[in-house]
């Protein structure tokens, strides 16, 4: 029982300590936004100082607002998380529940794409954009976002649908429900969950990516993930308003996640009762 007890301590400690050091870098970049200049380049780092809400003001209000560039973060990801779902609930469906020829291939073909080095397809991406004159908008950068994100989310959402049991569809066909009416009143209402989460993975994805924004968006579409560099200079760092760019940009995604709580949590669970599976 002693041994049993000193094993639940230790797992609980190193969980603690995966917590904290996960927590830590947001507390820390939280206290930092509401401190002056003065205060954050201190040394010893100050824990108790006289709050201020300058660094929000200066980041939303000033001369280098960040309110266009949330607006134009919100665009490409709500933009890529709708196109991503609309292709991809439909295409998820077919690869688990169709007997279409070469699904197998196109199940592995999608789970490839996601191996493929960010930094390799760059400089292709770069080039087609360019010669369709799609640089530094949103259509363009909505569509290579799609071309990495469709492809997780289908792989994410066939094992979803791999878990209702044929049982429902059979009953549904037997009273004359079409494909599509099944798809819809029946399969989809069952995987609420697992829509939720790759929603949210999709949205939180699409984002926080910094690497094709930085190349492939301009002064017309500039991401948030891109503003924060105009806090950064050669000459100085201008840490409280970097730190409250990234307090702001963090609150989307937590609401998000905390509006979707439920849903995610039953999403990421669904797998522990298997249904019928593919046949």
């Amino acid at each position: 029982m002693k041994t049993k007890h000193l094993r639940a301590l230790g797992l609980l400690i190193v969980t603690g300590l995966f917590i904290l050091a996960w927590i830590f870098p947001i507390f820390w970049s939280v206290l930092n936004s509401f401190k002056n200049e003065q205060d954050v380049l201190a040394y010893p780092p100050k824990l108790f100082f006289v709050p201020t809400l300058s660094a929000y003001r200066s980041v939303l209000f000033g001369p280098q607002s960040i309110l266009p560039n949330l607006w134009s973060s919100f665009v490409i990801s709500a933009g890529t998380t709708i196109l991503t779902m609309a292709i991809a609930i439909p295409a998820a469906y077919a690869l688990a529940r169709l007997r279409v020829p070469g699904s197998r291939w196109a199940g592995f073909y999608v789970l490839a794409t996601q191996m493929l080095p960010p930094v390799g397809i760059i400089i292709p991406y770069f080039l087609i954009l360019r010669n369709i004159g799609w640089m530094d908008t949103y259509q363009g950068i909505i569509l290579i976002y799609l071309s990495f994100s469709l492809p997780f989310a289908i792989w994410l959402m066939v094992s979803y649908f791999e878990d209702i049991p044929f049982e429902m569809e059979e009953a549904a066909a037997v009273d004359g429900a079409s494909r599509l009416t099944t798809l819809r009143r029946i399969i989809l209402p069952q995987v609420q969950g697992g829509i939720a989460v790759t929603i949210v993975f999709v949205f939180l994805n699409a984002w926080n990516e910094f690497l094709f924004a930085v190349v492939l968006s301009g002064n017309t579409v500039r991401p948030v993930t891109i503003a924060m560099f105009n806090f950064v200079s050669v000459e100085q760092t201008l840490w409280t308003q970097l730190a409250a760019v990234s307090v702001i940009a963090m609150l989307p995604v937590v609401i998000l996640g905390v509006l979707a709580q439920k849903h995610i949590v039953k999403g990421l669970t669904v797998g522990a009762v298997k249904g019928g599976g593919r046949r």
